[in-house]
């Protein structure tokens, strides 16, 4: 009976380990209110970064004012960049104005707007290494 109970501790363990392993948690501060989503692309490559077909993983969450956090799981460990936008009025797309400049709001890891475009995959990218906490403020 104690080898068994021993064997069940070990592999809950073991098991409640690796599922708090690889997970990426994404804060979002600076949601102006409660309504539209807060939606987060996450990229692994330079080619890919900003691009739709490029996505790597994405996840989008119904909004809430001031902060919210998405989570995801089974992220291998690698280098990756974020984009994230605040889709106000829940139609699916960041909505631009005839310049192509964002009329939503935006934010990316380790990196603001620039003053003539988006910033690069370098100026963005992190390393994960199993389990990261990311904070953008929009």
């Amino acid at each position: 009976m104690r080898r068994i109970f021993v064997l069940v501790f070990t592999l809950t363990t073991i098991l409640c380990g690796y599922a708090q392993e690889n997970q990426l948690s994404v804060k979002v501060k600076g949601i102006p209110e409660t309504k539209g989503n807060v939606s987060v692309a996450v990229y692994n490559t330079e080619d890919s970064f900003l691009k739709f077909e490029g996505v790597f993983k994405s996840d989008s969450i119904l909004a809430k004012a001031g902060e919210t956090t998405l989570h995801f799981k089974d992220l291998p460990i690698g280098e990756y960049a974020l984009a994230v936008f605040y889709d106000a009025n829940g139609n699916g797309k960041l909505d631009t104005n005839w310049l192509g400049i964002p009329k939503e709001k935006v934010g990316f890891s380790k990196a603001r707007m620039r003053t003539f475009g988006p910033p690069t995959y370098k100026d963005c990218s992190f390393s994960h290494n199993g389990i990261t906490k990311i904070e953008i403020s929009l």
